[in-house]
C-alpha cells in the first residue's frame, strides 16, 4: 500500500462503525428508558393517547404504535450496535422515524427535527448508503466472512 494514499476500506469500516455505534445507542438508549424507566403503558399513555386522541387516528392504533415503539428501538437499536441483520433493521427503523416525524407534525405542523429525528436520520440514511461489506467490524460482516471461508 501507498504510504500517500489512505487505506479507504479501513476508513470505510472506522465510519461504518463509529456511525452504527451512534445510532443504536440513540435508539437503544430510547427504548430503554421507554420499557425500563417509564414503562410502555405509561409512554402510550402520555405520548399517544394524551396527544392524538382527538386526530383521525384511531385508539387502537394510538395503543399499538404506543406500546410497540419502546420495543422497536430497544431491539432495533441494540442489533445496530451489534450490527446484524442491517439490511432489514435499518428501514424498520427508518419508517419508525417516518411515523413518529408525522405524529409530531400533526400536532405541531412546524414542529423543529433537529433535536432528535434528523441526526437519527443522517446516521441512518449513511448506514443504508454505504456498502454491507464496508461495515467489517459488524456481526454481518464477520458472518459473511466466516460463510465465505466454510
Amino acid at each position: 500500500m501507498d504510504a500517500q494514499k489512505p487505506d479507504l476500506s479501513r476508513q470505510e469500516a472506522w465510519a461504518a462503525l463509529i456511525a452504527r455505534g451512534i445510532l443504536g445507542l440513540l435508539f437503544f438508549m430510547a427504548g430503554w428508558f421507554k420499557v425500563f424507566e417509564l414503562g410502555v403503558l405509561e409512554h402510550a399513555r402520555r405520548f399517544f393517547i394524551g396527544g392524538y386522541h382527538e386526530s383521525w387516528i384511531p385508539l387502537w392504533l394510538l395503543w399499538a404504535l404506543g406500546t410497540v415503539i419502546p420495543f422497536v428501538e430497544l431491539i432495533g437499536g441494540l442489533l445496530v450496535l451489534l450490527g446484524y441483520r442491517m439490511r432489514l433493521v435499518l428501514p424498520v427503523l427508518g419508517c419508525l422515524l417516518l411515523i413518529v416525524t408525522y405524529g409530531h407534525l400533526l400536532n405541531e405542523p412546524l414542529f423543529d427535527i433537529t433535536s432528535h429525528i434528523f441526526p437519527r436520520a443522517v446516521f441512518l440514511i449513511f448506514l443504508l448508503w454505504i456498502p454491507g461489506e464496508a461495515d467489517r467490524w459488524s456481526l454481518d460482516g464477520w458472518l459473511t466472512r466466516r460463510r465465505a471461508r466454510a
